[in-house]
């Protein structure tokens, strides 16, 4: 169990599954040529999910004075597990997760393709060291790297397969999945300011410059508030351009319930968040959104498929 909290496993169990949801959930219904075999994308699955993973422990390592004030039931690194054997494991998954990027690369003929497992990996680094520290650049950081996770399924599935006769269809896939990309990074982006508010008091001992510091408490849960309001009016725009407009009334009726609803009551409740706790769950709701958000995409297909 302490390996498995040293990686965050949900996180990459959620990580894994999104992935798994765009390719089975829709590209594998949409009766196009993909780059991948089953066994190769499971492997793009799994090279995510453990460079991910080496994130998540090279930050757990860089991180353990500001998680002992903020989260010491979670600490684990200098605990349960010593810290060489941590940057090994760091090193085993980052090593291994890159690797199998350089193989999938010359797989789809596209060997420069391996530099961005390489970037990947390095840019998590980077987070762990010192990005973090960096008012809104660690969130921005963490945020991109989540969107990337569903953009890399194109570049990786549909991008070595587009030619001339099928570049619009192509095109039109790659857009539905930057916008979901757009989505999944709008809504890390809020999540991980209110992560900070949540762990204020560690990160103003450990001399870290978070937002809610600069700002304080209460003038960053005003700013939460109101960029809150930005997913909730573009997924409203998403459903009345596309689902309504289109007669997807079960996609319409997912997405008012399953997306619009949380978005709704994390407004309401940033509105009167004052201490840990609330941020807590206001954390644990966006992240649920995001899942939820995600998921969509195989209720979407399946409602333009029994359309008739």
């Amino acid at each position: 169990m302490k390996y498995l909290k040293l990686i965050r496993y949900q996180n990459l169990l959620m990580l894994a599954l999104m992935q798994l949801l765009f390719r089975y959930g829709f590209l594998k219904l949409q009766n196009i040529p993909l780059a991948l075999t089953d066994w190769q994308y499971c492997l793009l699955v799994l090279t995510t999910v453990l460079i991910a993973a080496g994130g998540y422990v090279i930050n757990n390592i860089l991180d353990q004075a500001t998680d002992n004030e903020n989260k010491p039931d979670q600490v684990v690194v200098g605990k349960s597990i010593s810290e060489t054997l941590a940057y090994n494991i760091y090193l085993a998954l980052t090593v291994v997760g890159v690797s199998i990027g350089f193989y999938l690369s010359n797989v789809i003929s596209k060997p420069g393709f391996a530099s961005i497992f390489i970037m990947i990996a390095a840019t998590l680094y980077l987070y762990a060291t010192s990005l973090k520290q960096m008012m809104l650049v660690g969130n921005l950081i963490v945020a991109l790297l989540l969107s990337f996770s569903v953009i890399i399924i194109g570049v990786f599935d549909l991008f070595p397969v587009t030619n001339a006769g099928n570049q619009q269809t192509m095109a039109d896939l790659f857009s539905i999945l930057l916008d979901y990309a757009i989505f999944a990074f709008i809504i890390n982006f809020i999540r991980e300011i209110v992560k900070d508010l949540e762990d204020v008091n560690g990160d103003y001992n450990q001399g870290m410059n978070t937002l809610p510091i600069a700002l304080g408490i209460n003038r960053t849960s005003k700013l939460v508030l109101i960029i809150s309001f930005i997913p909730l009016l573009l997924v409203i725009f998403y459903i009345n351009a596309y689902y309504i407009e289109y007669n997807l009334h079960i996609a319409t009726i997912y997405a008012l319930l399953f997306i619009v609803s949380p978005l709704l009551y994390f407004t309401i409740k940033m509105a009167t968040a004052k201490n840990t706790k609330d941020f807590h769950h206001l954390s644990t709701v966006l992240k649920f959104v995001i899942l939820l958000g995600l998921f969509s995409i195989a209720i979407v297909t399946y409602n333009i498929q029994h359309h008739a």
